[in-house]
């Protein structure tokens, strides 16, 4: 009795794998390495309208569009003459050195006259106690002395980072998508220029509900521009969104494209091809396991 339970127990057992894996097999022929292709986009990897800090005339503009720039280079200058006048006066305050000289000189000549009046009685307490308190106020003469000092040094600091706001500077490596100013205009909050950078390129794409699971970050995908004479590329994916469009069932992807010559431009149309397996698919790991490739769980 004992062994007949046993026996219909392995054979159900055996029953129920042998389902199971022409199940996944049937799947995995389904799944078998396909290319799949998608229309996108190409991007620049990051677009900053930049502003000015402060407002004033524009003295320079260094650029134009097209112009390559690199992260710190001055794009614009504003005038800036009241500015290099109030650093001027700001480097000569914190220059002198003359007060502090001058209450270290006092601060001296005081302890050496209390020196030579502590000890002699024919000097009176009054004396005594005046050449002490002459040390003293000397001596909180020459720490206001080294606090002006040290105020002067920050005002120094303020007025050089008062004159470096009226250089706009490049945030970004990249390219001048757009120039808005010239010398002569004033600016107050308005964007100045419109910068790119083109290393590397993103490319967007908008792929169907279906395959949701089998892209993943990471995963090369190839390139190919609208225009042939650009070629094929690889790109990788960066980014794969999390929640798919109910609408139109699909979802979003971000591939990064590197293009360290710029010789690939923002803007174009491309198709993205993506060449998917079965090993993209969540069940594959339980085919794996019936294989004997992993354990199963």
């Amino acid at each position: 009795m004992w062994f007949s339970q046993r026996y219909r127990r392995h054979r159900q057992r055996q029953m129920f794998l042998l389902l199971l894996l022409a199940m996944l097999m049937l799947r995995a022929v389904n799944l078998q390495a396909e290319t799949v292709t998608y229309d996108g986009l190409i991007e620049p990897d990051t677009v900053v309208e930049i502003g000015a800090p402060a407002e004033g005339i524009v003295a320079q503009v260094a650029v134009d569009r097209s112009s390559p720039v690199v992260k710190g280079q001055i794009l614009i200058e504003l005038e800036s003459s009241v500015e290099r006048m109030a650093l001027a006066k700001a480097e000569a305050m914190a220059a002198f050195e003359g007060d502090v000289g001058l209450q270290r000189t006092h601060l001296a000549f005081a302890k050496r006259a209390y020196r030579r009046v502590r000890h002699v009685t024919a000097v009176s307490n009054h004396d005594k106690d005046q050449a002490a308190t002459e040390v003293a106020l000397t001596e909180f003469r020459l720490k206001k002395a080294r606090e002006n000092q040290l105020q002067a040094q920050l005002e120094l600091k303020k007025a050089q980072a008062i004159l470096a706001r009226r250089s706009i500077r490049s945030p970004i490596d990249g390219v001048v998508v757009e120039r808005y100013v010239s010398p002569g205009e004033y600016v107050n909050t308005q964007p100045l220029l419109r910068v790119a950078r083109i290393d590397p390129l993103r490319v967007e794409v908008i792929v169907p509900a279906k395959i949701f699971g089998r892209i993943r970050p990471g995963m090369a995908a190839t390139i190919v521009p609208e225009f042939t004479a650009y070629g094929e590329h690889t790109a990788y994916v960066a980014i794969v969104d999390k929640v798919i469009d109910a609408a139109s069932s699909t979802f979003g992807v971000r591939l990064e494209l590197p293009n360290p010559d710029a010789r690939i431009p923002s803007g174009l149309k491309c198709v993205v091809r993506f060449n998917l397996d079965a090993a993209s698919d969540p069940l594959e790991h339980a085919a794996a396991g019936l294989r004997g490739e992993v354990p199963l769980r």
